[in-house]
């Protein structure tokens, strides 16, 4: 499934020393965004206002944009002195402009750079500045509720009960906004604490009208209804501290019989607001995504040399390998502010004594595996291919468990700062999957993805498998994994799409990846987002 993780990122733009255009009086300068739409095409997304005589605007209207992480989205901005009532920029001195993309800002949250009138050709000590801040409310609705002597619905057992929570809408339909568990055969249910976002709740409004249904499940018909009560979330919410009741009222039983007090109580154990921290909060907040690339050297891969093997570089210098790397490492770099990935090699016999090695480094250098950023790992690619030879078996445990080590030391620090992504892409055919089962497991516990492109025809199934997307991925002795951290792609659904698409398709899961971790460890952002008023 494709992240939610769409969001939207509001810019304030502020410049300072701008060029002056104007004879008599300073520039009335505007800032245009545009976003790139390929081929070097762009499109405006949003402009500001414009400021008169001011050569250091600070501009009051923000500009707004949708984010995808797995993107690479290349923004432009322009300064313009606008002299005239036109809407059209071509007959407005162009006062200086800058290129970057939208990881950039949001990695660095605040970004001052040169403004340029073109290539290389600074725009006087023209600068702008950009700061980027997430457009939300990052709060929720956390809850526990109980239920006291409810009505028995069923002749020969106790009811089997579940709550079903409604806001009013505007023209006064309820709409469902959160439904608990059912539990079986008791009169006094406890349900299992939930959350459900403010907005999902309330429309962020804390006065709405919410309503509370509680209903005996019955498999064969509809279910029953137990009894209700309406109030508002201002009101759940002062079950902050202590715990409120409501009478659980039906309503024909109330207008048959005078004496009716009702159908049981429920119980609001607690009830408050937090803050659910997003993707953009952690990487906003100053968390660094360390992507590692672990290539696979297989002998199944056929002889470099041979244009039929994986590994054969056409006259254009690529191949499958080369183009995942460069298509997720494009991505990934903007998160990662030293740009230096650690690569590593598998499976191959590796000079000078030709002993098979499963986590060598690609640059040679155990000291330091690192390759100078997307192209540093390229360039080591290139450069090892003729100096190894291919060999086997096919196994993935070593290299995981060589970034495990890593990360595992991070996570002994309390703070969300750093998170590892490593990239394997192999030909397929896996030897160690009972061992690599037991480090995905225990990889789960730490801040880590793995991603697993396939490249080739082989059969996948073992890759699947290890997705876990078709079931709860488990080690050998039945130990679940404390979250879903692995994606795996085939790299031949993306032979003729467009070359964006892959890192799309690889990258979509690590947003909510990342957060299930630091959630998974009750830990907010370095520097987390102030509060929403």
């Amino acid at each position: 499934m494709a992240a939610a993780c769409v969001s939207k990122v509001e810019l304030s733009i502020s410049c300072s020393n701008l060029l002056d255009k104007d004879v008599g009086s300073k520039s009335d300068p505007l800032c245009v965004l545009l976003q790139s739409v390929g081929d070097d095409k762009w499109s405006e997304v949003e402009r500001t206002e414009r400021v008169k005589n001011c050569q250091d605007p600070n501009f009051s209207t923000k500009l707004h944009i949708d984010y995808h992480f797995e993107k690479v989205q290349k923004l432009k901005f322009g300064i313009y002195d606008i002299d005239n009532k036109s809407v059209d920029l071509k007959d407005d001195d162009f006062l200086g402009g800058f290129e970057c993309t939208l990881g950039q800002i949001v990695s660095s949250r605040k970004l001052t750079r040169p403004l340029q009138l073109k290539a290389a050709k600074p725009a006087g000590k023209g600068t702008i500045t950009l700061t980027a801040d997430e457009v939300k409310d990052n709060r929720a609705v956390v809850m526990e509720v109980e239920a006291k002597n409810l009505d028995k619905k069923d002749m020969f057992g106790k009811s089997d009960p579940f709550l079903e929570f409604f806001k009013q809408e505007e023209d006064g339909k309820w709409q469902l906004v959160h439904r608990t568990e059912v539990i079986k055969n008791n009169l006094n249910p406890s349900w299992k604490k939930f959350t459900v976002s403010l907005h999902t709740f309330c429309s962020g409004d804390l006065n709405k009208p919410i309503k509370v249904t509680c209903y005996d499940k019955d498999e064969n018909t509809s279910s029953d209804m137990i009894g209700e009560f309406t109030c508002t979330a201002a009101k759940l919410m002062e079950a902050k501290d202590n715990a409120i009741e409501f009478d659980c009222i039906h309503p024909e039983k109330q207008k048959k019989k005078k004496s009716y007090k009702n159908s049981g109580v429920i119980r609001i154990k607690y009830c408050k607001l937090e803050a659910q921290y997003s993707f953009l909060d952690y990487v906003m907040g100053g968390c660094q995504i360390n992507f590692t690339v672990g290539i696979d050297f297989t002998g199944s891969n056929g002889d470099p040399r041979s244009p039929d093997s994986l590994h054969y570089l056409n006259p254009n210098g690529v191949n499958q390998y080369l183009s995942a790397i460069w298509s997720v490492g494009q991505v990934v770099q903007d998160y990662d502010s030293d740009k230096l990935f650690p690569a590593f090699g598998f499976g191959a016999q590796v000079p000078p004594n030709f002993q098979v090695s499963h986590e060598f480094p690609l640059n040679f250098n155990p000291k330091s595996p690192y390759c100078e950023g997307v192209q540093g790992i390229v360039e080591a690619y290139r450069m090892v291919l003729p100096q190894i030879r291919l060999y086997g078996p096919t196994n993935f445990s070593p290299i995981i468990n060589h970034v495990a080590r890593i990360a595992a030391g991070v996570a002994q620090q309390p703070n969300a700062a750093q998170y590892f992504v490593l990239l394997i892409i192999t030909d397929g055919e896996i030897t160690d999957l009972d061992q690599t089962r037991q480090s995905i497991v225990n990889s789960s516990k730490l801040p880590m993805s793995v991603i697993i492109v396939g490249v080739g025809e082989a059969d996948f199934k073992a890759m699947e498998f290890l997705d876990g997307d078709s079931g709860v991925l488990k080690s050998v002795t039945g130990e679940p994994v404390a979250r879903d951290i692995v994606q795996f792609v085939p790299f031949k659904q993306f032979a003729n799409a467009p070359k964006e698409a892959l890192a799309q398709s690889v990258l979509a899961e690590v947003p909510n990846q990342l957060v299930s971790y630091f959630k998974m460890r009750n830990m907010a952002p370095v520097n987390p987002p102030s509060p929403v008023k």
